[in-house]
Protein backbone atom coordinates (compact mmCIF):
# COMPACT_ATOMS: atom_id res chain seq x y z
CA UNK A 1 0.00 0.00 0.00
CA UNK A 2 1.24 3.53 -0.69
CA UNK A 3 2.68 5.35 2.29
CA UNK A 4 0.26 7.77 3.90
CA UNK A 5 1.70 11.29 4.02
CA UNK A 6 1.10 13.34 7.15
CA UNK A 7 -0.13 16.63 5.68
CA UNK A 8 0.81 18.66 8.74
CA UNK A 9 4.30 17.19 8.71
CA UNK A 10 4.69 17.93 5.01
CA UNK A 11 3.55 21.52 5.54
CA UNK A 12 6.10 21.91 8.32
CA UNK A 13 8.82 20.54 6.01
CA UNK A 14 7.83 23.12 3.41
CA UNK A 15 7.83 25.87 6.05
CA UNK A 16 11.38 24.97 7.11
CA UNK A 17 12.43 24.99 3.45
CA UNK A 18 10.94 28.47 3.16
CA UNK A 19 12.90 29.59 6.21
CA UNK A 20 16.12 28.38 4.58
CA UNK A 21 15.37 30.17 1.32
CA UNK A 22 14.58 33.39 3.17
CA UNK A 23 17.75 33.12 5.27
CA UNK A 24 20.01 32.54 2.27
CA UNK A 25 18.36 34.60 -0.45
CA UNK A 26 15.76 36.90 1.08
CA UNK A 27 11.98 36.93 0.89
CA UNK A 28 11.92 38.09 -2.73
CA UNK A 29 13.28 34.69 -3.78
CA UNK A 30 10.78 32.75 -1.67
CA UNK A 31 8.63 31.69 -4.61
CA UNK A 32 6.58 28.51 -4.69
CA UNK A 33 8.96 27.05 -7.25
CA UNK A 34 12.13 27.92 -5.29
CA UNK A 35 10.73 26.62 -2.02
CA UNK A 36 9.58 23.42 -3.73
CA UNK A 37 13.13 22.91 -5.02
CA UNK A 38 14.54 23.48 -1.54
CA UNK A 39 12.04 21.03 -0.02
CA UNK A 40 12.79 18.38 -2.64
CA UNK A 41 9.27 18.53 -4.08
CA UNK A 42 7.83 19.24 -7.48
CA UNK A 43 6.09 22.56 -7.99
CA UNK A 44 2.80 20.74 -8.40
CA UNK A 45 3.27 18.76 -5.19
CA UNK A 46 3.89 21.92 -3.20
CA UNK A 47 0.75 23.50 -4.64
CA UNK A 48 -1.20 20.54 -3.27
CA UNK A 49 -0.38 21.90 0.20
CA UNK A 50 -0.28 25.64 -0.52
CA UNK A 51 -2.30 27.10 -3.36
CA UNK A 52 -0.60 30.49 -3.10
CA UNK A 53 2.58 32.17 -1.90
CA UNK A 54 0.57 34.11 0.68
CA UNK A 55 -0.83 30.87 2.14
CA UNK A 56 2.67 29.40 2.31
CA UNK A 57 4.12 32.50 3.99
CA UNK A 58 1.27 32.70 6.48
CA UNK A 59 1.65 29.08 7.52
CA UNK A 60 5.43 29.44 7.80
CA UNK A 61 5.01 32.48 10.03
CA UNK A 62 2.43 30.74 12.21
CA UNK A 63 4.73 27.72 12.48
CA UNK A 64 7.66 29.98 13.44
CA UNK A 65 5.52 31.53 16.18
CA UNK A 66 4.58 28.07 17.45
CA UNK A 67 8.23 27.05 17.60
CA UNK A 68 9.10 30.19 19.55
CA UNK A 69 6.28 29.49 22.00
CA UNK A 70 7.54 25.92 22.46
CA UNK A 71 11.07 27.15 23.18
CA UNK A 72 9.71 29.67 25.69
CA UNK A 73 7.66 26.94 27.35
CA UNK A 74 10.65 24.61 27.63
CA UNK A 75 12.82 27.31 29.17
CA UNK A 76 10.14 28.36 31.64
CA UNK A 77 9.67 24.74 32.69
CA UNK A 78 13.29 24.76 33.85
CA UNK A 79 12.60 27.65 36.22
CA UNK A 80 10.68 27.74 39.47
CA UNK A 81 7.01 26.86 39.73
CA UNK A 82 5.55 29.33 39.20
CA UNK A 83 8.39 31.24 37.53
CA UNK A 84 9.05 34.79 38.63
CA UNK A 85 7.44 37.32 36.24
CA UNK A 86 10.83 38.92 35.56
CA UNK A 87 12.11 35.55 34.35
CA UNK A 88 9.03 35.03 32.20
CA UNK A 89 9.48 38.39 30.49
CA UNK A 90 13.20 37.82 30.03
CA UNK A 91 12.65 34.46 28.36
CA UNK A 92 9.91 35.85 26.12
CA UNK A 93 12.11 38.76 25.05
CA UNK A 94 15.34 36.85 24.50
CA UNK A 95 13.67 34.09 22.50
CA UNK A 96 12.59 36.68 19.93
CA UNK A 97 16.20 37.78 19.44
CA UNK A 98 18.52 36.00 16.96
CA UNK A 99 20.80 34.58 19.65
CA UNK A 100 20.87 30.95 18.44
CA UNK A 101 20.12 29.17 15.14
CA UNK A 102 16.43 28.36 15.74
CA UNK A 103 15.63 31.85 17.00
CA UNK A 104 17.65 33.35 14.14
CA UNK A 105 15.64 31.42 11.54
CA UNK A 106 12.38 32.50 13.14
CA UNK A 107 13.56 36.08 13.44
CA UNK A 108 14.49 36.32 9.78
CA UNK A 109 11.20 34.75 8.77
CA UNK A 110 9.41 37.31 10.89
CA UNK A 111 11.33 40.18 9.28
CA UNK A 112 10.52 38.84 5.82
CA UNK A 113 6.87 38.52 6.77
CA UNK A 114 6.71 42.12 7.96
CA UNK A 115 8.19 43.33 4.67
CA UNK A 116 5.61 41.30 2.80
CA UNK A 117 2.86 42.73 5.00
CA UNK A 118 3.70 46.26 3.89
CA UNK A 119 2.52 45.42 0.37
CA UNK A 120 -0.16 42.76 0.92
CA UNK A 121 -3.35 43.58 2.82
CA UNK A 122 -4.09 39.96 3.70
CA UNK A 123 -0.62 39.38 5.13
CA UNK A 124 -0.79 42.77 6.86
CA UNK A 125 -3.98 41.83 8.69
CA UNK A 126 -2.55 38.50 9.86
CA UNK A 127 0.78 40.01 10.92
CA UNK A 128 -0.90 42.87 12.78
CA UNK A 129 -3.26 40.46 14.51
CA UNK A 130 -0.38 38.30 15.68
CA UNK A 131 1.55 41.27 17.02
CA UNK A 132 -1.49 42.64 18.83
CA UNK A 133 -2.05 39.24 20.42
CA UNK A 134 1.59 39.07 21.54
CA UNK A 135 1.43 42.58 22.94
CA UNK A 136 -1.71 41.68 24.89
CA UNK A 137 0.10 38.74 26.50
CA UNK A 138 2.98 40.96 27.61
CA UNK A 139 0.70 43.68 28.98
CA UNK A 140 -1.29 41.08 30.90
CA UNK A 141 1.94 39.84 32.50
CA UNK A 142 2.96 43.40 33.40
CA UNK A 143 -0.44 44.21 34.91
CA UNK A 144 -0.36 41.03 36.99
CA UNK A 145 3.18 41.78 38.18
CA UNK A 146 2.00 45.23 39.29
CA UNK A 147 -1.02 43.73 41.06
CA UNK A 148 1.22 41.21 42.84
CA UNK A 149 3.63 43.88 44.01
CA UNK A 150 6.58 42.87 41.83
CA UNK A 151 6.46 46.17 39.91
CA UNK A 152 5.79 49.58 41.48
CA UNK A 153 2.09 50.56 41.35
CA UNK A 154 2.83 53.94 39.77
CA UNK A 155 4.09 52.32 36.56
CA UNK A 156 1.84 52.62 33.52
CA UNK A 157 1.35 49.05 32.24
CA UNK A 158 0.72 50.13 28.65
CA UNK A 159 3.87 52.26 28.51
CA UNK A 160 5.96 49.58 30.22
CA UNK A 161 4.68 47.01 27.73
CA UNK A 162 5.70 49.21 24.81
CA UNK A 163 9.15 49.73 26.31
CA UNK A 164 9.60 45.98 26.76
CA UNK A 165 8.57 45.29 23.18
CA UNK A 166 10.94 47.99 21.99
CA UNK A 167 13.79 45.77 23.22
CA UNK A 168 13.01 43.38 20.36
CA UNK A 169 14.51 46.11 18.17
CA UNK A 170 17.87 44.62 19.10
CA UNK A 171 17.15 42.07 16.36
CA UNK A 172 18.36 44.39 13.60
CA UNK A 173 21.39 45.52 15.61
CA UNK A 174 22.34 41.91 16.28
CA UNK A 175 21.82 40.76 12.69
CA UNK A 176 24.01 43.57 11.36
CA UNK A 177 26.57 43.07 14.15
CA UNK A 178 26.18 46.57 15.53
CA UNK A 179 25.94 45.16 19.04
CA UNK A 180 27.09 41.85 20.48
CA UNK A 181 24.75 39.26 22.02
CA UNK A 182 26.34 40.02 25.39
CA UNK A 183 25.58 43.73 25.03
CA UNK A 184 21.98 43.08 24.01
CA UNK A 185 21.40 40.75 26.95
CA UNK A 186 23.01 43.25 29.32
CA UNK A 187 20.62 45.94 28.10
CA UNK A 188 17.62 43.63 28.51
CA UNK A 189 18.71 42.77 32.05
CA UNK A 190 19.34 46.41 32.94
CA UNK A 191 15.86 47.35 31.77
CA UNK A 192 14.23 44.49 33.67
CA UNK A 193 16.21 45.40 36.79
CA UNK A 194 14.84 48.93 36.55
CA UNK A 195 11.29 47.72 35.99
CA UNK A 196 11.32 45.30 38.91
CA UNK A 197 13.37 47.56 41.16
CA UNK A 198 15.64 45.89 43.71
CA UNK A 199 13.55 42.71 43.73
CA UNK A 200 15.53 39.61 42.80
CA UNK A 201 14.19 36.64 40.90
Amino acid sequence: MPKQVDHRERRETIARALWRVVERQGVAQATLREVAREAGLSHGSLQHYFASREAMLSFAMDFASEQTALRVGRRLAELGDPPHPRDVLRVMLTETLPLHPDARANSRMSAAYVLEALHDEGVHARARGGLLQGREVVERLVRQAIADGHIAPDRDPAVETDLLLALTGFTTLLELRVVTPEAALAAVDRHLDGLFGSESS
